[in-house]
């Protein structure tokens, strides 16, 4: 088993539980982290035996195009994608984070993190 992850995407989207998020959107870092059997693709040095991080990239940017209300969704939804377009992967997990989150004080960050 093998590791392969992407770290500090940024994005400016459209998220957010309350509908003035949703109007004028926000900073948002996703991370992502995929588990599978690396070891056809170290023997044979091929890129269609492992996963393709520019595929991760591209799964990541269509979701942060459609609006959510919560972090939890997009991360779900991150997984979904990538699980069916790699279907034989062991675990993936997915931290996204939202810069100076609407609470009323002061925070760098609120971040969600999912395994499926």
């Amino acid at each position: 088993m093998g590791t392969i992850a992407l770290e500090g995407l940024e994005f400016f989207a459209y998220h957010g539980f309350h509908d003035e998020e949703q109007r004028i959107g926000n900073r948002y870092q996703v991370d992502i982290q995929v588990v599978t059997d690396f070891s056809e693709a170290a023997e044979n040095d091929k890129l269609k035996y492992t996963v393709n991080y520019a595929d991760l990239y591209e799964i990541i940017t269509e979701v942060m195009k459609i609006k959510a209300r919560l972090l939890e969704h997009i991360a779900q939804l991150i997984i979904s994608n990538v699980r069916e377009r790699y279907p034989n992967i062991e675990k993936v997990e997915v931290s996204v984070s939202k810069f100076n989150p609407p609470i009323g004080g002061v925070c760098t960050r609120a971040k969600v993190t999912l395994v499926g």
